[in-house]
This record gives structure tokens, sequence and C-alpha cells, in this order.
């Protein structure tokens, strides 16, 4: 029987009309009240699924099993959603169904500024006839990773109905905080149980991705010499002006903005500050481990530069790990892969790969021990109001998921 795409719908709005952005600056986990809202949502549900060990962790990791059913030994396979939504745009959605989409541009009711067309819309054309659902221009729609979500729960659904589906034991992770690369942070690995684990975070309908960026956090603190501006000459550092020297002299061709495919960058995410101190927040992004050493040793270079133009300032840079490319430990064992890769065929797709120009919980979970390759949600313009996904695409992940199940069990 095909999944029940009402279902799927009706899950999906609902989960997006909850706001759960992450916070960055919050030192809890999860970072939001919000994403609790959702993660006790899901629990509830899944009680009435049937799912079993049914767990809510103290750091919002939602846990729960499909069992088994078949006697044969098949290694444990996980699912994986994030539950959180990015800042800064608003993340409650008033979310607009489309149907049957008739190809004409789409424009957002609260933001007429905000359009989708064919034109303009990259996949937009090939998901004429679909149900295409979208936010209402003010607001992030959340199917990142939202629309993960509810294929994760609808393939739940339909597996606990269907117990003639033959298919390993299967657990589901509903994590916090993705957005702010700390998703996985505070997962216990003994509790997830897990030997392979894919997420449910992709785009692109048939992409199943093995290779993300490595990622690295990078902070300057400028500590500069306050005084009074009417008498400050030869006595004032003015830390925000040191700050401002050192964005201008980042290097123009290694910013997001500049670069694409294979090539890294080093890209300034805020500056606060007075006068007297101030602090910029950067990340660094690049798909090779040389490339990233090399990001460090730019930054490197030019707070030596700004040391040397103005001794007085005490000036910090500190570098913090955040994820690697998974890529590095897939080669070794593709099996997930191309079992994923198998079951997309079944499913009618031509299943592809591309490097991801971002990172995902699988980098962490990769890195841990468990390998976790990306699969696709059918999501495209995330991180805007423009944000939009079809129902069909979505469907058809879960029914990819279907496949997954069973031809692990026959592998």
């Amino acid at each position: 029987m095909p999944i029940d795409s009402a279902d799927l719908l009706e899950r999906f709005l609902r989960y997006v009309r909850i706001d759960t952005r992450s916070d960055a600056a919050s030192a809890i986990t999860p970072s939001t009240p919000g994403q609790w809202d959702l993660l006790r949502l899901l629990e509830r549900e899944l009680h009435g699924l049937g799912a079993q060990e049914i767990i809510l962790t103290a750091h919002g990791y939602l846990l729960a099993t499909i069992p088994a059913t078949t006697p044969a030994p098949v290694p444990t396979i996980a699912w994986c959603a994030h539950v959180d939504t990015v800042a800064p745009l608003p993340g409650a959605a008033t979310p607009i169904v489309h149907r049957r989409y008739d190809g004409r541009p789409i424009i957002l009711p609260d933001d007429p500024a905000q359009q989708l067309s064919v034109e303009t819309t990259p996949f937009l054309r090939e998901a004429i006839g679909h149900d295409v659902i979208t936010a209402s221009g003010r607001t992030l729609l959340g199917a990142d990773d939202k629309a993960g979500v509810a294929i994760v729960m609808g393939t739940a659904r339909h597996l606990l109905l269907h117990p003639e589906i033959p298919h390993g034991k299967i657990r589901l992770c509903f994590n916090p905080d993705e957005e702010i690369a700390r998703g996985m942070a505070r997962l216990d690995l003994a509790q997830l149980g897990a030997a392979f684990a894919y997420t449910l975070d992709g785009g692109e309908t048939g992409e199943i991705c093995h290779e993300t960026f490595s990622a690295d956090a990078a902070v300057l603190e400028i500590q500069g010499i306050a005084a009074h501006p009417g008498w400050a000459k030869d006595v004032m550092v003015n830390a925000l002006r040191l700050a401002g020297r050192f964005l201008a002299a980042l290097p123009a061709d290694r910013s997001p903005e500049r670069t694409e495919g294979r090539a890294g960058f080093i890209h300034p995410l805020e500056c606060t500050g007075t006068a007297e101190q101030a602090r910029v927040r950067m990340i660094l992004r690049d798909f090779e481990l040389d490339g990233l050493a090399a990001h460090r040793a730019t930054l490197e270079n030019l707070v030596a530069e700004l040391r040397a133009a103005e001794p007085r300032a005490q000036i910090t840079l500190t570098f913090t790990e955040q994820y690697r490319n998974m890529r590095y430990w897939l080669e070794k064992d593709m099996r997930p892969v191309e079992f994923a890769r198998e079951a997309a065929r079944r499913t009618g797709l031509k299943p592809f790969g591309q490097p991801i120009r971002g990172g995902t919980d699988g980098s962490n979970l990769t890195q841990r021990g468990v390998p976790t390759p990306n699969l696709f949600t059918g999501m495209h313009e995330i991180h805007s109001p423009r944000e939009w996904v079809s129902l069909q695409d979505m469907a058809r992940s879960a029914e990819m998921l279907l496949h997954l199940a069973q031809v692990w069990g026959e592998k």
C-alpha cells in the first residue's frame, strides 16, 4: 500500500506552525523552549502509533523503536530528523497548500515581494501538478527539517500499520539544535542503539549524499583602550575600528557569496562591541582538511598584522572544531550509501550524490562511529521566506524509506 499522503500533509502542517528556532547564544540543550513543544507533541504521537522504547531525554533527544518483523539478523538502522529551524526569521509558519500547482507565479500574500516562479526558482517547474506548500511570506516554512520529521513519522506509521513488510529493527531519532551545529553533541550513542543511520535533511528528489563540508568556528576578541573622545589623541585604541580593519582584510574571493562547488569559505557571522572592546564570530568551511587549515592560517596572519599595527590592543583568536566531512569515514564502508541508492531505484528515482555545502547531523554521527548518509526530503529555498516543498516529493522520500528498510533486511 502507498504512503498515506493526506496523513503526511496533516503532520507537516501541524509541525510547521510551532516556532522551533534554535539559539546559538543559549547554553542549554535544547536551546529554545519551542523545540520542547514539538518534541513533546511527537512523543505523544509516537505513543499513539504504537512505537516501542520511546524516551525523551533530558537534553531533548526523542528516541523510539519500530520492532523488527523478520527473524533474520539485520543491523539496526536509525532514521534521524532535527526539530529546530534557523534564526533569525520567525519560525511559526502559516502554511499555504497550492493544490495541483499550475506553473503560474506564486505570490506570498503577507509580503507580495516574495514570489516563486518557474523562471527564477530552481526545481519549481518539476513540481507542476504537485501540491506545493509554502509559508505566507514573512516567516520560514520550516521544511528544513520538519519535512524530514513528517517523513520519518509518516513512514513509521506505515510500517507499524503493516507488520507484513519485512525489515529489521529501526530506531527513530528526533533531535534539537542542528542549525547551530550542536544537533548530536549530547546524544548518547548507546541510547541510539544503531549500527548505521540516515538523516532526512536533504533537498532535491533523488539526492543521497555522503560528503559534507568540514567546519570550524572562529572568534576574534579585541580589547582596546578607552578614553574620553575629546582627549583621546595618542591614548584611545578603538576596538571597533580594529574589527572593521580586520573584516575589510578578509579575502573576498573566499566568501560564501563568491564561492560554489567544492570551494570553501571564511564567513563572518556577527560583529558586536564598543569602542573599548569588540567581538567577531566567524565560520570556516572546506571539503578538505588542508583547505580548512589554510583558512585558519589566513585568519592567524591577519591577526598578526593587526597586532603589529596596534601593539597596545589585546587581540585573541580562538578556533573550535564543529564537524568533519563524513566522506572520510563513509568511503571506507559504502554499504549504507549503496543500499539507499538501491531503495531510490526501487522507488522509480535516479539516485545521485553531490557534496553538501553545509553540514548535517550525520557529520557528527559518522565521525563518532555511526555511518550516516543524508537523504532527500524535497525541500527547496531553505532558510528564506520563499522556502517550499512538494507533498509528492515528501511522499516519494517516505516510499524510499520503506524500500530502504527492506533492502537492509535482504542484504
